[in-house]
């Protein structure tokens, strides 16, 4: 009978051998479950971090965005009031750039009726003279 005890003792060696294997995969199981949690709980709690940061980073930006877009306008608006101020000032002077031409061309118009009118009372005189003399 001792075959058999010793056949009993190496079964039960083997039992414990395999359920010793078993609860170390178990264990690692666990250990590995454990510290991949860690981790995500890790690495949540750094991109909730990340977020909120990224979140108060765009709210300054865009307070900035929206500060300059404030001061643009305003600044646009006050050229748009001066530009509309000169363009007044230059119509009542009659200074604007589409009546320009048109005033030239009187201008000419009315000077070379004066000139022709000069030269005809330059001639008068002249002829008036001419008859003096014959």
């Amino acid at each position: 009978m001792n075959n058999i005890e010793t056949l009993k003792q190496t079964a039960a060696n083997a039992e414990e051998m395999a359920r010793n294997i078993w609860l170390a995969g178990l264990g690692a199981y666990g250990k590995g479950y454990e510290e991949v949690k860690g981790r995500l709980e890790t690495l949540s709690a750094d991109s909730n971090k990340l977020f909120g940061e990224l979140v108060a980073k765009g709210e300054k930006i865009e307070a900035e965005g929206k500060a300059k877009v404030a001061e643009v306008k305003t600044q646009v608006t006050a050229k748009a009031d001066v530009e509309a101020r000169v363009e007044a000032v230059r119509t009542k002077l009659g200074l604007n750039a589409d009546d320009t031409d048109q005033k030239i061309e009187e201008l000419n118009a009315k000077i070379d009726a004066l000139t022709a009118a000069v030269a005809a009372l330059a001639a008068k005189p002249a002829t008036k003279t001419a008859a003096k003399k014959a």
